[in-house]
C-alpha cells in the first residue's frame, strides 16, 4: 500500500476512535480527558511495540536451538529491548493484564501502578508520563469502556509501520483536543499547516533544532519529518527545548517518544525568561508559537537581562522579549542553512511603537535581521481569532550559508501578504492547504508541498527569492519559470532604506500594494449605468428590509 493510502487509513480509523473516546468523555472536561486518553495510547503502544520484539527475539532464540527455561530468561533480559531501542515494559504493566482487569473499581489505581512501573524500569522516562489517574475521579465503568476501545488498535508488526500509525493518532487527537478546549487548546498544539509552512521555509536539513515554549512538540516532529522526506536521519538534528506547564511538557515527551525522537527538554517544566535551561544553546534553527501578548512575564525583574541586546521590552508585552529570546540563542549559519528563526506573532508586533518597542523593532531591522514576514489570514489559530504573522530572522543573507546556495539578498528583507489564502474547515477555524500528509509534489506523499496549495504559494515565493535552485520536480513548462519576481497584493522585495521610509513598520500590506485588477473588458460608458441601477436596487431592497423589521418590532411592542 503507497504511504499515502496508509496516511488515509490511518486518519480514517483514527476519526472513528475519536468519535467513540469522545462520546465516552461525557460531561469530563476536555483538559482532563486529554491526558487520560494519551496516556492510555501510550502505555498501549510502548506495550505491543515491546511484545512485538519478545516475538521476534523468541523466532530468532529457538532457530539458535535455544528452548526451555534458557529461552524464558532471555525473553525478559532487559537489554535485548533497550538495544533495539524498545522500551522495557515490566510484567505487572504490559496491555494485556488491563482489559482483564478493567471491570475492578480500582482500575485507575492499577493503570497508576503500571505507568509507575515503567517509569522505575526506564529512567529516561521518569516524571514525564501522566499517573494521576486515581485522581482524576473517571467512573470504573467509564474507564473500561475506554480501555476496550483502545484495546482494540493494534501497534504490533512492523515497528516502524507501528510508531507512525501511532503518531498520526497522537497527532490527530491532539488537534482534536485543543478544539475541544477552544482558546485553551492553542497553548499546547500549533495547526498543522502553520507548523509545516514554518519548516518548508526554514528547512532545517541538519544541526541544532530549538523551541524554547515547546508545547506538545509538533515543530520537533514536523522537523523530524522534514529530514526524513529529504533523505536524511533522526540523528541529523539534535532537539532542544523547554515547556513552563507540567502537562504539557509531559505531552511533549510522549509525542516524541513514541516516534523514536532523542530531545533536550531539559529535567523538568521551567519558564524560558526566569528559568532558561539552554543559557548557553546557540541553534541553527529556531521554531517557535510563543503566547501572544503576555503581560505578566516578570519583566521588571528581568531589566537588566543580557539578552535584550536591542532594547529591553515593555514590562507589560512579551513580544519583544521572545524575539529577543530567540536571537539571543541564534548560531552564526553553519554552511548548511542554518542560523535562522520562523516564529508566530501578534500583528501588533508589525508596527506597535508604544513601550518603547518601535526603537527595538528599528535596531533589529537596521541590524539586517529580517529575512522575511508573512501577514496570515485571520482565524487560523485556537487561541485567537486575531491576525496573526510569521517573522523569518537569519544571522546571514549572502546565500553562501543556504544548504543548496543562494544569492546575496543583504540589505533586503521580503514581504508576504497572504491574508487572502486559506479555506474554512469549520465555522470558526481556517487552514492553509498543503499542510497535511500526502499534499506534496512526490508521490510518497513526502516531500515540498504541492505546487498549487496555499503552502506551496509562500514557499516557493521564498525560495525563489533566497535564489535557491529550482527542485527536481519544476517543470518549467507546467509550473512556470523558476525566478522570483514581485506580485501586486501578494508578495514584494524591499531595501532597509525602504522600510526606514514607512517608519520601520513592517506590515507586509504597506509594501505589496493592491493586487492587479484584471480587465473585464467592458466599456465604461456602458460598466457605470449598469453599477448605478445595482446601487439603486440594493438601497430600494433595504428599504424594504427596514419596514419589515419596523413593522415587526411594532408588532412586537403591541403583544403581537
Amino acid at each position: 500500500m503507497a504511504k499515502t493510502e496508509t496516511n488515509n487509513t490511518d486518519l480514517a480509523r483514527a476519526e472513528i476512535l475519536w468519535k467513540s473516546a469522545d462520546a465516552l468523555r461525557g460531561q469530563i472536561d476536555a483538559a482532563e480527558y486529554k491526558h487520560v486518553v494519551l496516556g492510555l495510547l501510550f502505555l498501549k503502544y510502548i506495550s505491543d511495540s515491546f511484545e512485538a520484539r519478545r516475538d521476534e527475539l523468541k523466532v530468532e532464540l529457538e532457530a539458535d536451538g535455544i528452548t526451555g527455561p534458557q529461552l524464558e530468561g532471555l525473553l525478559e533480559n532487559r537489554d535485548e529491548y533497550t538495544a533495539e531501542r524498545v522500551f522495557w515494559v515490566p510484567p505487572e504493566a504490559r496491555w494485556q493484564n488491563l482489559p482483564n482487569q478493567a471491570a475492578r473499581p480500582d482500575i485507575a489505581t492499577l493503570i497508576d501502578d503500571a505507568i509507575l512501573a515503567v517509569e522505575r524500569d526506564n529512567p529516561n522516562l521518569k516524571g514525564k508520563l501522566p499517573r494521576d489517574y486515581a485522581r482524576r475521579g473517571i467512573a470504573p465503568e467509564k474507564m473500561k469502556g475506554l480501555i476496550d476501545l483502545i484495546a482494540d488498535i493494534g501497534f504490533k508488526g512492523d515497528r516502524a509501520k507501528a510508531r507512525d500509525t501511532l503518531g498520526r493518532v497522537y497527532e490527530y487527537f491532539l488537534g482534536k483536543f485543543a478544539q475541544a478546549e477552544g482558546k485553551l487548546g492553542g497553548e499546547f498544539f500549533t495547526p498543522r499547516c502553520i507548523v509545516r509552512l514554518l519548516v518548508e521555509m526554514l528547512e532545517p536539513y541538519e544541526g541544532r533544532v530549538y523551541d524554547p515554549c515547546c508545547g506538545s512538540a509538533g515543530m520537533f516532529v514536523q522537523s523530524e519529518r522534514f529530514v526524513e522526506a529529504h533523505g536524511g536521519q533522526k540523528t541529523d538534528i539534535s532537539i532542544f527545548g523547554q515547556e513552563s506547564n507540567p502537562t504539557t511538557w509531559r505531552l511533549a515527551h510522549m509525542n516524541l517518544a513514541i516516534r523514536g525522537i532523542e530531545a533536550n527538554l531539559g529535567s523538568q517544566p521551567a519558564d524560558s525568561f526566569l528559568r532558561n535551561l539552554h543559557p548557553d544553546l546557540k541553534a541553527d534553527y529556531i521554531l517557535a508559537n510563543p503566547p501572544f501578548n503576555i503581560s505578566d512575564w516578570s519583566g521588571k525583574l528581568l531589566a537588566d537581562d543580557v539578552r535584550w541586546r536591542y532594547g529591553t521590552p515593555p514590562v507589560g508585552n512579551a513580544n519583544y522579549a521572545w524575539i529577543q529570546h530567540f536571537i539571543h540563542h541564534l548560531a552564526p549559519p553553519n554552511g548548511h542553512g542554518g542560523g535562522v528563526a520562523g516564529f508566530v506573532m501578534a500583528n501588533g508586533s508589525l508596527s506597535t511603537g508604544s513601550g518603547g518597542e518601535g526603537d527595538i523593532r528599528r535596531r533589529i531591522v537596521e541590524a539586517d535581521l529580517v529575512d522575511c514576514i508573512v501577514a496570515l489570514p485571520a482565524q487560523l489559530f485556537l487561541t485567537t481569532g486575531i491576525p496573526a504573522c510569521l517573522w523569518f530572522l537569519t544571522r546571514d543573507k549572502t546565500g553562501k550559508n543556504l544548504k543548496h546556495g543562494g544569492r546575496d539578498r543583504t540589505g533586503e528583507t521580503l514581504f508576504i501578504d497572504a491574508r487572502k489564502l486559506g479555506t474554512m474547515q469549520t465555522r470558526t477555524l481556517r487552514v492553509l492547504t498543503g499542510g497535511d500528509d500526502g499534499e506534496s509534489m512526490l508521490a510518497d506523499g513526502m516531500g515540498d508541498p504541492n505546487f498549487d496549495s496555499d503552502l506551496g504559494r509562500i514557499v516557493y515565493a521564498f525560495r525563489q527569492w533566497r535564489g535557491e535552485p529550482a527542485p527536481e520536480w519544476w517543470d518549467e513548462a507546467e509550473h512556470g519559470k523558476w525566478a522570483y519576481r514581485d506580485i501586486p497584493g501578494f508578495c514584494k522585495t524591499e531595501t532597509i532604506k525602504g522600510i526606514g521610509k514607512h517608519g520601520f513598520v513592517l506590515t507586509p500590506g504597506r509594501y505589496v500594494g493592491a493586487e492587479a485588477q484584471e480587465d473585464d473588458g467592458e466599456p465604461f460608458a456602458e460598466k457605470y449605468p449598469r453599477l448605478l441601477a445595482e446601487l439603486e436596487e440594493c438601497f430600494g431592497e433595504g428599504e424594504r428590509l427596514m419596514a419589515v423589521v419596523r413593522e415587526r418590532l411594532g408588532g412586537l411592542q403591541n403583544g403581537g
